[in-house]
């Protein structure tokens, strides 16, 4: 929920159901077509920024995107920076100013606009990239990327250096024109981005990470050391992290580092090769940092994510890209909307994701279920549906959504060779429809899109399955976007252009499944 200058006011929510028993060999609807009632308004649980957030024509102040996301957390709020995409970018000049939600309970998000504007094309922020926020004193630095591609830039400067503004309130922002830091002998100047900065208090002193490459083009997190950031006296001390033959990452933008529990994680995003958000674990800060079975909480489209604590949880905070033209069938663009998830830590160290609780809060109003079309083996009892798709495919579709929705059940199948799942955009599902699609043989969860009949792998997570075995699911709906939830320990960010409007089911395909509890809520 976002408001220009004020918070909006929550809109609380949660579930519940009515639910209906049939079962059926082939295609056939139990009702019209109609969409659900109850609250149909996108309540902005994923935002953007807003239209015309500043009142005037400049189309740098109308609609824009949530890019790369720099979180802070001070006295109760969680300060949002985060790159600004403007869907005009006029010719000529600059891009990517930092912009800044602010919010309390991440579910109101207050929109302050612009903090720190991009430069002219003869200064090195004539873009600007990701960066940090850190405390010194009474003063808050905005560590930050600038970049400048023009060619009568390059002839004398590097194209990437880091730079920084300060704050006394978190609001104004000015530059320190006279701090630059580039990349040091031996490192490549042309991709040198992303400073995070924080206080490792395990050395007693501040830590800078900086995505980049060695000159022979091996990506690394370098790191660098201050006593005193004010002193602007910043030491290049070598990688905390090189990229390994194996893992071959090009960049690894956008790294965070942190401490939860008895164990230090890094994060960083790779857009080329295995596309999104990995992590690493050490005992240490300095490592040796060990790769977990499964190195990613959520698919390609939560990228770029960086992590803030309130001092009792942590939340990683990513962005889900748009398509252009805006449709299912349009180009993965930079930028999106800003998507939250609440970070979880098994007791072997490994991390998992969960929807924060104070969005679970919001889907209060039950919403009764009302089947539309099945296909196959399809029974249900009360709010259970037994699904089998042993022989062929069993489908069943529900009325249409729009708006924000919370769908939630325990899955449970009988083997590890079928596949089984939710469907969206499924008023005619075999040729044009969004499949979620659980793959216990694979070890994963993946989202496809089908268009005349032919699927396209649009993303996926690692997740080990085992049959027999019931799986908390939760499906959280928010116009075009769809966060899909596993057990507390995975999570699949989607961009479905068709499923507003349009009913979505459950499915069995090579195994039976059994969706209990299924319930479907919005807000009040």
């Amino acid at each position: 929920m976002i408001k220009l200058k004020k918070s909006w006011a929550v809109v609380a929510a949660s579930l519940g159901l009515i639910a209906c028993s049939c079962s059926k060999e082939n295609p056939e609807t139990n009702g019209p077509s109609i969409p659900d009632s109850t609250n149909d308004k996108v309540i902005g649980i994923y935002p953007a920024p807003p239209s015309g957030w500043m009142g005037t024509t400049n189309p740098y102040n109308t609609t824009g995107w949530v890019g790369d996301i720099m979180p802070y957390f001070d006295n109760g709020k969680f300060h949002i920076f985060f790159l600004h995409d403007a869907q005009n970018k006029p010719a000529g000049q600059g891009f990517h100013a930092i912009h800044k939600f602010e919010s309390s309970n991440l579910v109101d998000f207050t929109y302050g606009g612009e903090m720190i504007p991009f430069g002219t094309a003869s200064q090195p922020d004539f873009a600007i990239g990701t960066g940090s926020t850190i405390k010194v004193g009474d003063t808050y630095y905005m560590y930050y990327t600038g970049h400048n591609g023009n060619a009568s830039f390059l002839q004398s400067n590097p194209r990437e250096s880091v730079l920084y503004a300060t704050s006394k309130d978190l609001k104004t922002w000015t530059k320190n024109n006279s701090f630059i830091l580039t990349a040091p002998p031996g490192y490549y100047n042309f991709d040198f981005r992303d400073p995070h900065v924080f206080f490792n208090s395990e050395k007693n002193e501040y830590w800078m990470l900086q995505s980049t490459q060695t000159e022979s083009r091996k990506a690394v997190v370098l790191l660098f050391t201050s006593k005193n950031p004010a002193l602007n006296d910043w030491a290049v001390q070598g990688p905390l992290y090189t990229t390994t033959d194996e893992e071959s990452y090009l960049m690894m933008e956008c790294a965070d580092i942190f401490k939860m529990g008895n164990h230090w994680y890094m994060f960083f995003s790779e857009n080329w090769g295995i596309k999104g958000t990995h992590y690493r674990i050490a005992d240490s800060s300095e490592g040796p940092w060990r790769t977990p079975a499964h190195d990613m909480l959520d698919g390609e489209f939560f990228y770029a994510a960086k992590t803030a604590t309130d001092g009792n949880k942590r939340y990683a905070f990513g962005w889900t890209a748009r398509r252009l033209p805006e449709n299912d069938n349009g180009n993965k663009e930079w930028a999106g909307n800003m998507v939250i998830h609440e970070l979880t830590q098994a007791a072997d160290g490994t991390l998992g994701v969960k929807i924060p609780d104070a969005v679970t809060g919001i889907f209060k109003k039950e919403i009764a279920l009302q089947m539309q079309n099945t296909a196959g083996a399809v029974a249900a009892n009360g709010n259970s549906y037994q699904l089998n798709g042993s022989g062929s495919e069993a489908l069943s579709t529900f009325r249409p959504i729009n708006g924000s929705r919370m769908i939630q059940a325990k899955l449970k199948t009988d083997n590890n060779t079928g596949t089984t799942g939710f469907i969206f955009n499924a008023d005619n599902p075999a040729e044009q429809s969004y499949k979620i699609v659980f793959e216990p043989q694979h070890a994963r969860v993946a989202a496809y899109h089908i268009a005349g009949g032919n699927p396209r792998e649009i993303t996926r997570v690692p997740f080990d399955f085992k049959a027999n075995t019931v799986y908390d699911v939760k499906v959280v709906m928010d116009g075009t976007l769809c966060v899909v939830y596993i057990d507390g320990k995975a999570a699949l960010s989607n961009r479905i252009y068709g499923m507003p409007g349009k009913q979505w089911g459950i499915f069995a395909n090579g195994t039976q499944s059994i969706f209990s509890d299924l319930s479907l809520s919005g807000p009040e």
